[in-house]
């Protein structure tokens, strides 16, 4: 393999959680999926996006909780299970790490200012990112 097809395949697997991240995505799968082992897949994911194919697809997961937590007509935990999540607490605790608040907080906060920002800018502003410690 070479290591633009190693690449192109990373590509696919990204390209599928990006699609797919509301489902319960097996990380094993998905290496099998790019054609790696496991170990192998993290690595080489996290060489070519900067961050754990986990991490990457829990911060898909946030950035979509974001956006439907803004609507407001939707509970924390109706939020929780559409974005894919499971556990309220692991989600609450990840929103929390990535975000700076906790989700009912973000909820209940007044988000019309971002609102005629045009949505693919508010994107690049809006993407959780791992807060240093």
């Amino acid at each position: 393999m070479t290591v633009l097809e190693d690449l192109r395949r990373l590509r696919r697997v990204r390209d599928r959680m990006d699609r797919e991240y509301a489902e319960p995505l097996d990380m094993t799968e998905l290496a099998r999926g790019a054609h790696m082992s496991p170990g192998h897949f993290q690595r080489s994911f996290r060489k070519a996006f900067g961050e754990t194919p986990y991490s990457y697809l829990m911060t898909r997961r946030i950035e979509r909780a974001k956006a439907l937590l803004r609507r407001g007509d939707l509970t924390v935990t109706e939020v929780c299970l559409a974005v894919g999540c499971t556990s309220l607490g692991s989600f609450s605790s990840r929103f929390t790490e990535l975000v700076g608040e906790t989700p009912s907080a973000y909820r209940a906060r007044d988000h019309e200012e971002s609102a005629v920002i045009p949505s693919c800018v508010a994107r690049t502003f809006t993407r959780p990112r791992r807060r240093p410690y």
